[in-house]
């Protein structure tokens, strides 16, 4: 694929930035998908974490720009990394493992050619993901609905379909490359943005596909390790807690709602009455996120709802509990206690650029 392909009349020049460990498959999918966009992008720079599957080979064959990396470093690093190399206007970070529409970078271009104040935006899966088991099928295209309902004013960068202007990223530092896990180092890169001043739009028509197949473990391990506790200290630490994607005010009831309906379920099995109500708060938590199962009823059907509520309270519990443990290393240290333990690999430790 010839990479020189020039800029529209506007002058933008759109580099693609990859990182990518171990891609497989999807990979592939991925920049193929870029051959077909409509507005080619005017490079596209994959960076390979430490590779050992042929991942840096075959972006070299498609006539990428490569840059490879030993070893894993994380993907802020290889974010980083591949936006010193590119030349473009607007650097647009996509993931290993997501599909562009043919006119996501099209669209791309567009909005900041028509909003020359923009700093930063980010885009949204579509409502198609590519695995088909259920669970992947329930996460993507809850994401899909979160980023749907969400006001287009955002808070947070989204490295999976996110883009920036050039001289805006390297204003703020870049990525924390402190984060060594894929983790939240594109929200902390979002807090910096608003922090200083820029501006961030969630862009809803700008959608790439989710290739990614998760299964119970991965799932729960990715959403408690590397999103809810690093995300839970990055609050605490940055109190950013504006009510938008998954700190919705409704989510918020709905977490205090999930603990209780425990507790009192629980409880129920030595004391009666307790259960009715068990059955108040199940009641509360169906009407407080009727919008979500709705959602689901319309586009899978309702045995397919029947399995996602479980799966949604699940994920209302761990989230709190992140958020809970979060708060508890946060009181310890402001009163120099020894702190409880953070997972290895995802704490914040400072930029690089």
């Amino acid at each position: 694929m010839d990479q020189q392909v020039p800029s529209t009349t506007s002058g933008l020049k759109v580099s693609i930035i990859i990182p990518v460990y171990n891609g497989g498959p999807s990979f592939r999918l991925c920049l193929k998908s870029l051959e077909q966009s409509t507005r080619k992008p005017d490079e596209i720079i994959v960076v390979a974490d430490g590779d050992t599957d042929g991942s840096s080979e075959f972006a070299r064959s498609f006539g990428a720009t490569v840059f490879r990396y030993p070893s894993a470093g994380g993907p802020a690093r290889a974010r980083n990394r591949g936006a010193t190399l590119a030349t473009g206007d607007v650097l647009f970070f996509v993931d290993a493992d997501v599909t562009v529409h043919p006119d996501t970078v099209a669209q791309v271009e567009e909005v900041f050619q028509s909003d020359l104040e923009l700093a930063a935006l980010i885009g949204s899966y579509d409502d198609d993901p590519g695995a088909s088991n259920f669970l992947s099928q329930y996460k993507n295209l809850f994401h899909h609905y979160t980023h749907q309902i969400s006001s287009s004013t955002a808070s947070t960068f989204w490295g999976a379909c996110g883009a920036i202007r050039r001289h805006v990223f390297f204003d703020v530092g870049g990525f924390d490359e402190g984060y060594r896990k894929p983790c939240v180092e594109d929200i902390e890169l979002g807090y910096r943005l608003k922090q200083s001043g820029y501006s961030i739009r969630l862009c809803k028509r700008i959608q790439v596909k989710h290739l990614k197949c998760w299964r119970p473990l991965s799932l729960l391990k990715a959403e408690v390790f590397y999103r809810a506790l690093p995300w839970s200290e990055l609050l605490l630490g940055d109190r950013q807690f504006n009510a938008d994607l998954n700190l919705s005010h409704s989510n918020r009831i709905s977490v205090v709602c999930a603990f209780l309906l425990v507790v009192t379920s629980v409880t129920g099995f030595f004391v009666p009455p307790f259960l009715g109500l068990s059955i108040i708060l199940a009641i509360i938590l169906l009407i407080t996120n009727w919008s979500v199962y709705q959602f689901f009823l319309d586009r899978k059907g309702l045995f397919f709802t029947l399995r996602v509520i479980p799966w949604h309270w699940l994920y209302f519990l761990y989230g709190g509990g992140a958020f809970a443990y979060g708060v508890a290393r946060y009181f310890l240290s402001r009163l120099q206690l020894p702190k409880l333990p953070m997972p290895h690999g995802i704490q914040k430790s400072g930029r690089f650029l």
